[in-house]
């Protein structure tokens, strides 16, 4: 289904252990609804919650009580396997720091998620390239990580996520250590990749830079939803910041 529903929750509530019979909500019954290309963030500060939440939508960690559904996947029914199966084919990430591997070229830490799906060299290359067109880089694909600036780095993160063309990308404060300049570039990318394939992101986010692009906002406090609102037109970002 062309506009269809990705991500599901219902009642997802995180706790965790502290210790002498102490514990830490992370998530209190949060429902949401994401559909196929959205452009969406969850704000809110510190220890809000945001961060568990996309971990759990992409199946990195699990819910204590109800339920995430991605792609028609129960994440608490998966087992390990599965879940790596669901991040390897349907899923992208993209984080504060690049987690890029520094003995490697910006063509195979892009070309890496592929060498898990099987897919033939040929294929991989074009995937690749196509990848680092996205993003403005394919001319330093032979570069290694400690050549490219900051900025250079997560457009290589960001290429590394989409080269596969997941469904979702998940995107975990991706300008937190990027100047003004450099994360208005990031955005635009990213902008461009929701208008151009359609692909839906969430971010985690308390950047106000961030949050001028998004086109949903769910604002999220003390692990539960105290906001959510959609405003914007596909392309043209929203007037509210922060």
């Amino acid at each position: 289904m062309e506009n269809g529903t990705l991500v599901t929750t219902s009642d997802l509530t995180k706790r965790y252990p502290m210790g002498e019979g102490q514990e830490i909500i992370a998530l209190d019954r949060v429902n949401l609804t994401f559909r196929r290309g959205e452009f969406s963030g969850v704000v809110g500060p510190s220890g809000s919650g945001k961060t568990t939440l996309l971990n759990i939508i992409g199946s990195l960690d699990a819910p204590t009580e109800g339920s995430a559904t991605v792609l028609g996947h129960r994440v608490e029914e998966l087992t390990a396997k599965e879940s790596a199966n669901l991040r390897n084919h349907h899923l992208g990430f993209i984080f504060q720091t690049y987690n890029l591997l520094p003995v490697y070229t910006v063509f195979e830490n892009v070309e890496f998620p592929l060498l898990l799906l099987g897919m033939s060299a040929a294929e991989r290359k074009k995937r690749v390239m196509e990848a680092l067109e996205w993003v403005g880089l394919a001319n330093r694909h032979k570069s290694r990580p400690a050549q490219l600036s900051g900025g250079e780095g997560q457009r290589v993160a960001i290429a590394r996520a989409i080269v596969k063309k997941p469904e979702l990308v998940l995107a975990d404060e991706p300008t937190a250590n990027l100047d003004a300049e450099n994360s208005h570039n990031i955005l635009r990318i990213m902008q461009n990749l929701n208008e151009q394939l359609n692909t839906t992101f969430i971010f985690s986010t308390h950047d106000d830079k961030v949050i001028g692009y998004l086109l949903r906002k769910i604002t999220l406090n003390d692990g539960k939803v105290s906001k959510d609102k959609v405003f914007g037109e596909k392309g043209k970002g929203n007037k509210e910041q922060g």
